[in-house]
């Protein structure tokens, strides 16, 4: 006999809309993802976008829902607001909000906030991946990277988040490889993995020299006219130099720590764990649809305990 639905969770990103139906086993019931991510569903209405996919998977009347991500933006269904850091993971469930006036329980996680002048910084549904992925670290102080458009590096002692760096690399490679002088060097580069030489060797330059960070840059065009590196080495190179960026600022703020858990998937994942350990560092890699999946279950099931 299938087990009962126990509640509904979602994941409610900027262009994406995924949710899965969760058993009273934690056995995934049924799933549905679309493009209706908060950009869609501020137009037609988030209700009615929750409601029609609720209704494909013929979920119960009663049941529960549980939300992450942009839904609880300013522009989102309703504003979430942010927990301070530091802040303990514990108490991302105990701050999620209602949405008034409908059929159903329905919550919304929040974000995280860090409000120091010098460094102030937000996410929003990376809060919830990292509620999932802390389970399995064990304690200790660790360095939690979340890949994306902007990715997330998370300063966390055992389960409180001391801190945390937001670096726009992904939006910068969109920009750069398309609006730059680069988009020449780049524009017919193929799909790279991050084991290709150009790659690593250019995380490796730009995470022991950051400061040069334009200059290497601009080293991705030079190179092509002169040493006539391909199109596809020049996007791979542009990349890494990027990421490398990136990783030497996570780095240099991180203080002491045990150990470094990538919390990511499918390419991009692949990109940061090759160059993660291109330089030597060890990792713990931490599915990212996995981690979103139990944060939203270790939040549902202290709202709603069975």
């Amino acid at each position: 006999m299938m087990t009962a639905a126990y509640y509904a969770a979602v994941d409610w990103g900027t262009t994406s809309f995924r949710l899965w139906i969760i058993g009273e086993d934690g056995a995934v019931l049924a799933e549905r993802r679309s493009a209706e991510g908060m950009t869609t569903a501020a137009k037609v209405g988030f209700h009615s976008v929750l409601d029609a996919h609720l209704a494909a998977t013929d979920a119960p009347g009663h049941l529960p829902i549980i939300i992450c991500g942009m839904a609880g933006a300013r522009q989102g269904w309703r504003e979430a607001g942010y927990l301070d850091t530091p802040a303990a993971l514990t108490a991302i469930a105990g701050s999620a909000i209602s949405i008034p006036d409908v059929d159903r329980d329905i919550r919304i996680l929040p974000g995280l906030a860090q409000r120091g002048l010098q460094h102030p910084d937000v996410m929003r549904g990376e809060e919830t991946q990292l509620l999932g992925a802390a389970s399995t670290l064990g304690g200790g102080r660790h360095l939690v990277c979340m890949p994306g458009t902007h990715s997330k590096w998370v300063r966390l002692s055992g389960e409180t988040v001391d801190g945390f760096s937001t670096f726009m690399t992904g939006e910068l490679f969109d920009v750069v490889s398309r609006h730059s002088i680069l988009s020449h060097a780049v524009s017919d580069g193929g799909a790279f993995t991050g084991r290709e030489p150009a790659f690593v060797e250019a995380v490796s330059e730009a995470t022991r020299k950051p400061a040069l960070a334009t200059n290497l840059l601009f080293s991705v065009r030079a190179g092509q006219l002169l040493n006539g590196i391909s199109s596809t080495d020049a996007k791979a190179r542009l990349s890494g130099t990027l990421i490398g960026i990136e990783i030497a600022g996570a780095l240099a703020t991180a203080g002491s720590i045990d150990g470094i858990c990538l919390v990511a998937s499918g390419p991009l994942g692949a990109l940061y764990r090759a160059a993660l350990e291109s330089q030597g560092l060890k990792i713990q890699h931490v599915d990212a649809d996995d981690a979103v999946r139990a944060g939203l279950s270790t939040a549902a099931c202290a709202i709603w305990p069975l």
